[in-house]
């Protein structure tokens, strides 16, 4: 394990934060550790670190862990936010920027943090609006490398939590990817577990760098993820 990178997660309740705890089971190479609101079940299998506590905490939980990358999975949907533009923007902008910040100031090198696919900071989507904003904001806090994911509709088991046409959107998605080419194809639909994959590898990347991965560079990413070797209990 002394070759193994230490990462830490937020966002690990959610639907590619649980993607990335899945997947780094049977893992030697990376050594995860979730920070957490609240507790959580965990996979069969993994060997990881759960810490629980509250967001202004979560300094003091980076300071003790001195995890070299992190992987940002948080976000609030526009349901759970209460159709409020104020406490959407206190998950998805207040709540990813203070975190970045607090991980960047206790020696954080490296962030990956799931965006969206058409972020941009003068969307007249308010969605796509926020995610704008707090990608050109963590480009200002001074990582090493900071990598911006920016996935179309997420496909995997989310629970109740979608709306008709997202579960739609997900039934039809393969027929929709066909029809999506050339610039149109970075709104293709992806695998969760892919997205996850694709920030595992990314987080392992020492170069210094800010780059932005849309639905084939995040494919390409997932896909360039070593399996896990296999251990000898």
């Amino acid at each position: 394990m002394s070759d193994a990178i230490r990462v830490a997660l937020v966002g690990a309740t959610g639907l590619v934060g649980r993607e990335v705890i899945g997947a780094c089971v049977g893992r030697e190479d990376i050594r995860l550790a979730a920070v957490a609101r609240r507790e959580m079940p965990l996979p069969p299998g993994a060997r990881m670190e759960l810490f629980v506590a509250d967001p202004a905490n979560w300094g003091e939980v980076f300071e003790a862990l001195r995890p070299k990358a992190l992987i940002c999975a948080l976000g609030t949907t526009w349901k759970h936010a209460g159709e409020d533009e104020a406490a959407f923007r206190a998950v998805d902008e207040e709540l990813v920027l203070a975190t970045a910040r607090a991980a960047h100031a206790q020696g954080v090198e490296r962030m990956v943090v799931v965006s969206s696919v058409g972020a941009d900071p003068y969307a007249k989507s308010f969605y796509l609006k926020v995610k704008g904003e707090v990608e050109r904001e963590l480009g200002k806090i001074g990582f090493q490398r900071l990598d911006i994911l920016r996935p179309g509709l997420l496909r995997g088991e989310r629970g109740g939590d979608r709306r008709r046409a997202e579960r739609l959107g997900i039934a039809i998605s393969p027929l929709l990817n066909l029809a999506l080419h050339g610039k149109y194809r970075r709104y293709r639909a992806i695998d969760a577990s892919e997205v996850a994959r694709a920030a595992l590898a990314l987080a392992r990347k020492a170069t210094r760098a800010r780059l932005v991965h849309e639905h084939d560079a995040l494919r390409r990413e997932a896909h360039s993820l070593p399996m896990p070797a296999t251990g000898e209990d």
